[in-house]
């Protein structure tokens, strides 16, 4: 196999020979083995939802034209998708309901590993939830929000809306949504109508599933906005910090500890632990101590609220084990590979599941719960010390491939950014800009990578394109780990890769924030959870113009999409109201009618739609049409 045509990352393409070298199989090498993959499954035409089948639906009409129960392929398609919906709107949820505990515990004074670390954070949620705060301490402010969070996943009256959706879009958008039924009361309840509703005998009507989906997606905005805000009051809201990308962060003469996964709330106390136990790594041998680098979104959390530098994002999570140098790979929950346990006991790393209900074969095991934080990762860390003595020093392999990245653009961030030009009125910069085309408009980008798209790549071609098209970029999530392990977000890239108004612009801010130079290329905002930084910015943004989220010039794009979560990501933004690319064609097309509410359908409801386009040139192309056609209906 040819690497190169599946990765763009340098650091893969030198550590993938490695691999066939000791005979070890990768992501790369399991996708090809799948080859031809099957091509009912890809057009979403496969049903296994009870055991009269598996049934498929022929989509050139010669084969059957419906299961076995008679659901045709429009009902096939629907139930899938809005399946993917519920799992990731589950996956979300879970990871804020957690974050929500912690947080009303923290309130009780039950879990003395942890505190409020931004109070000014936790007032200012607490009173958009509308929780007094005045001559109160901040356990009790802290008790009271994630009460309140809580009941998000609690209400049982459907009429009344989740808080924290309530409290994070435009009230046009919220009038909206409630005239289409849309609007979830419940997380849990809405993520189990799902279920219910694609059982056999339940829901066949294509367009009555989707809007079931598109409520279950906004569910996981919920999940999502308020995982994220919680976090920033418990951890500390994410400012400015520079750092490095990509696998040469990991070091020979250290002890290197990966964190992987999404969850905060071990990988933090791992990283007090390990500036507390740098003497006894060193009596180890390892003279420069521990070092921790991040994977995936854990890794993005850590990276934003520490610097801690980052290895890789989520396809190339394996390489960090052949480097032959990583002791420990400490993982929580969400996008973890089954196959890191079977790579580990082919080297000396200890790879450790922590979370009771994510177990993998081959894994050690250490039982993380709050109330023994400290300790549990103390012990995690005591591990890696100790496998640090049982490395193979001709095995290691650590490709000298790293990137400069300026990461941690909270909202507030970015707030705090525009207000050193305007500190009377901080969104009048952008404004400005935008109104006079300095900025085209804005993008978001977000997803995963997939092997059925060149890993990496896709991001940086749409992402330079739209820049030389002034187009303002935020990212987050493994799309941020691309463009950071590719440095393109650093001041450099600003200077290579952005039209001259937009360069002029990001300058502009730069220097008055105190960057010495430009604001880097693109804006990294946090984990695949904090998708709801930028949806905040755009609220503040068209609540200023009097508009609704549909009007603006901003769009999406996830330009490797894998996941459900992804798909639930990418179906809440259209639900707000955002044109949303898929670089990846999901598995719909074999429903004319489904394909078309997602993307014409979707447009006349939400005025956002999916716009599917694999040639990452096309779909920019594209894009920018989006951009100046919105910026034309505004006048602009």
């Amino acid at each position: 196999m040819d690497i190169k045509i599946r990765s763009s990352d340098p650091a893969v393409i030198a550590l993938c020979p490695v691999a066939e070298q000791e005979g070890i199989a990768t992501v790369f090498d399991r996708y090809e083995m799948q080859q031809p993959q099957c091509g009912f499954g890809t057009l979403g035409l496969c049903c296994r939802i009870c055991w009269k089948g598996p049934c498929r639906v022929d989509p050139f009409g010669d084969g059957p034209q419906a299961g076995i129960c008679g659901a045709g392929k429009d009902t096939i398609v629907a139930r899938n998708l809005i399946r993917m919906m519920a799992a990731g709107a589950a996956a979300h949820s879970e990871h804020g309901r957690h974050i929500a505990l912690a947080m009303q515990r923290v309130g009780k004074g039950e879990l003395p590993d942890y505190h409020i670390r931004d109070e000014e954070k936790l007032k200012s949620i607490a009173g958009r939830l509308d929780i007094a705060v005045a001559d109160r301490t901040i356990t009790d402010i802290a008790y009271d929000v994630a009460t309140k969070t809580l009941e998000d996943y609690q209400n049982q009256d459907s009429k009344v809306p989740c808080h924290w959706i309530s409290a994070s879009l435009p009230a046009k958008r919220l009038s909206l949504l409630g005239k289409l039924g849309v609007l979830p009361h419940n997380i849990d309840a809405t993520v189990a109508q799902i279920m219910s509703r694609t059982h056999i005998g339940c829901d066949a009507d294509p367009e009555n599933l989707v809007l079931g989906g598109m409520r279950g997606a906004l569910a996981d905005f919920n999940g999502m906005a308020l995982a994220t805000e919680l976090s920033d009051a418990m951890f500390g809201t994410p400012k400015p910090v520079v750092t490095q990308a990509n696998i040469g962060v990991i070091k020979k003469q250290a002890v290197n500890i990966a964190v992987n996964g999404h969850n905060p709330l071990l990988s933090e106390v791992i990283c007090d632990i390990a500036s507390e136990m740098n003497s006894i790594a060193r009596d180890a041998g390892a003279s420069e101590g521990i070092n921790i680098v991040g994977i995936c979104c854990t890794g993005n959390e850590v990276m934003m609220r520490h610097g801690i530098p980052l290895a890789t994002n989520y396809l190339s999570q394996e390489m960090a084990i052949f480097t032959g140098a990583l002791d420990a790979m400490v993982v929580d929950v969400q996008c973890i590979m089954p196959s890191l346990p079977q790579i580990s006991e082919c080297y000396h790393t200890e790879f450790i599941t922590t979370m009771d209900e994510n177990k993998m074969p081959g894994a050690r095991h250490v039982s993380f719960h709050e109330d023994k934080a400290r300790e549990t990762a103390r012990k995690i860390v005591q591990y890696a010390i100790d496998a640090y003595g049982r490395r193979d020093a001709k095995r290691i392999n650590i490709p000298d491939i790293k990137q400069t990245a300026i990461v941690g653009f909270s909202s507030e961030a970015v707030m705090a950014a525009l207000a050193t030009l305007n500190a009377a009125d901080p969104l009048a910069p952008l404004v400005e800009n935008i109104v006079n085309g300095n900025i085209l408009g804005v993008a978001l980008f977000a997803g995963c990578n997939s092997t059925r798209a060149i890993q990496d790549e896709n991001f940086q071609v749409i992402a330079k394109i739209l820049a030389r098209n002034n187009v303002l970029l935020l990212a987050t999530g493994c799309g941020a780990g691309a463009f950071a392990k590719h440095g393109l977000m650093n001041q450099q890239a600003t200077e290579a890769w952005a039209g001259d108004s937009l360069k002029a612009v990001l300058t502009a801010i730069g220097v008055s924030a105190g960057l010495e130079g430009p604001l880097p290329l693109i804006l990294h905002m946090g984990s695949c959870v904090d998708n709801s930084r930028a949806v905040q910015l755009a609220t503040a943004l068209a609540d200023r113009l009097n508009v609704d989220l549909s009007d603006l010039p901003l769009v999406a794009s996830a330009p490797e999409a894998m996941s459900e979560k992804a798909i639930a990501i990418a179906s809440w933004s259209v639900a707000i109201g955002l044109p949303t690319h898929l670089g990846i064609v999901p598995q719909v097309t074999g429903s004319a009618v489904v394909t078309d509410l997602i993307t014409e359908g979707a447009k006349d409801l939400f005025g956002g739609y999916f716009l599917v386009e694999s040639d990452p040139a096309l779909a920019a192309e594209k894009l920018v049409a989006v951009i100046r056609e919105k910026r034309h209906a505004l006048g602009i």
